[in-house]
């Protein structure tokens, strides 16, 4: 439930430049429910490793389901490359698991899912579900008007559309915070569902709110209760 979705050679790159360089956060969130007597907890990090690897990792629990979700990726030339994706749900219908394995040297990835195992060709410029997110999250950071990427999702190659919505100060625990507002662009004739993000201009364009409306009308919020950017504590103004 938790989840966030040009020339064929621009689309889906996010290019990092050294004033937009990666910086790593942690992020606390309360997931709200509307239809639900109940709230739930998420947890988002973006940490660099040893070998210059990045880690963006996801968590979500509500009563007794789970998501959790991760990406392991470089920065090669400015790319966000993914290297390893891993999903996985437990408690909400069936259980769920996802992989997918990155080789870049010989254009593969090799994925495994409930039907089995499964290869597919990998073309420049593909994310995973999770990385994605975060190229969204530094294309919002450097302005950008296109907002466009190639996600594999499984074996299949998805596109995912956003559009800027401006600037807004909303109101979180932490205090008032200055974001910018986007929505995931979809096809009302095929898919009513509605996303909309809010990100801190103030503090790395760290995801503030998430607010999703299912096809059947049931909807939910994510808000940030408390955060960390490159060692400091997120504040309100």
């Amino acid at each position: 439930m938790l989840r966030l979705t040009l020339s064929l050679l621009l689309l889906g790159f996010s290019c990092l430049s050294s004033a937009q360089s990666l910086q790593p956060f942690n992020a606390s969130y309360t997931a709200d429910w509307k239809q639900l007597p109940f709230t739930g907890t998420a947890e988002r990090s973006l940490q660099q490793q040893a070998d210059g690897s990045w880690d963006l990792e996801f968590k979500a629990s509500m009563l007794v389901a789970g998501v959790s979700e991760s990406s392991r990726f470089v920065v090669k030339e400015g790319q966000l490359q993914p290297l390893r994706y891993k999903y996985n749900r437990s408690g909400l219908g069936k259980p769920k698991k996802n992989r997918l394995d990155f080789n870049w040297d010989s254009h593969q990835a090799n994925g495994s899912d409930k039907d089995g195992n499964f290869q597919v060709e990998l073309q420049a410029g593909v994310l995973d579900k999770s990385s994605y997110q975060l190229a969204l999250q530094t294309d919002v950071a450097q302005g950008k008007n296109t907002l466009s990427y190639r996600v594999l999702d499984g074996d299949k190659l998805d596109i995912y559309d956003f559009r800027l919505l401006g600037e807004e100060i909303i109101e979180t625990p932490l205090g008032r915070l200055n974001t910018v507002k986007v929505e995931r662009v979809r096809d009302p004739g095929q898919n009513a569902r509605k996303t909309t993000l809010w990100f801190a201009k103030d503090w790395g364009f760290l995801l503030v709110q998430l607010n999703q409306v299912e096809r059947d009308g049931k909807e939910y919020t994510i808000m940030l209760e408390r955060g960390q950017v490159a060692g400091q504590q997120v504040k309100g103004l």
